[in-house]
């Protein structure tokens, strides 16, 4: 479907309908939101911490998450992929590199809360810049494999948005890139929090929710990392193109 506009398989009218306009929402809405966090680190100097360096950055990756389901929504309600197989690579690259490094910079300020509220030291500004390179990077890495061979960006089921393709004999890199770009990072938030209830529960500080975070990259990521995962050991068709595209208007 990148150039035309007949429908695919298995979606009517207002289905395709209904994922435009999905996308559009959570991408203006998420635009707005993040935007307003952007805004208020560099409009209050109380907020230009360290810290707060991590939560800019967290801002930054799910703006590109949000200007990717733009790009996405556009897309389905033109009905066609109008950029052709290369914008289709630079887009899931985008979008799959913004991911990756909302879910790392989940762990990093996760990790940061732990150091301060642990350590009772001040996250230093080299370590928060270093954090934060480490996990751009880190995420532009990881999306640039399947743009080198490791791994393959396809059209989504709808054939108006592009992603990572699970539907081929990749597993070597789904079973890889899950277990550093999922697992690991909700390893490191799960025990940051477990740590930092536990310091807070001995020296009755003022409890702070530690299982939120966990909860959010749970609900947020799991579906995804399930979903690969499944496709890996089993055979993508059996998942229907509906339930594929359920995960895309979540993200």
């Amino acid at each position: 479907m990148a150039e035309s506009r007949t429908l695919p398989t298995g979606f009517g009218e207002l289905e395709v309908l209904a994922v435009g306009m999905v996308l559009l929402v959570e991408a203006l809405t998420g635009l707005s939101l993040n935007s307003l966090t952007i805004l208020s680190f560099c409009k209050n100097p109380e907020l230009r911490t360290p810290s707060h360096l991590l939560v800019l950055s967290l801002a930054f990756a799910d703006s590109g998450i949000s200007l990717n389901a733009l790009i996405a929504a556009t897309s389905s309600l033109l009905r066609r992929w109008p950029y052709g197989s290369d914008g289709c690579q630079a887009h899931g690259f985008q979008g799959f590199a913004a991911a990756l490094a909302s879910i790392s910079n989940s762990a990093a300020i996760a990790w940061g809360s732990y150091h301060h509220y642990c350590t009772h030291r001040r996250l230093a500004w080299d370590t928060a810049i270093s954090l934060v390179l480490f996990v751009w990077l880190s995420s532009a890495f990881w999306a640039a494999l399947p743009l080198l061979g490791w791994g393959h960006y396809d059209y989504e089921p709808l054939g108006t948005c592009c992603t990572l393709d699970y539907s081929r004999n990749f597993t070597s890199f789904l079973f890889t890139m899950a277990f550093f770009n999922f697992l690991l990072p909700l390893f490191i938030t799960l025990i940051s929090y477990w740590l930092m209830e536990q310091k807070l529960g001995k020296t009755g500080h003022p409890q702070v929710n530690t299982t939120l975070p966990v909860r959010t990259l749970l609900l947020g990521w799991g579906p995804y990392a399930l979903l690969y995962l499944y496709a890996a050991i089993t055979d993508v068709t059996l998942i229907s193109p509906k339930l594929q595209m359920v995960q895309t208007t979540q993200s």
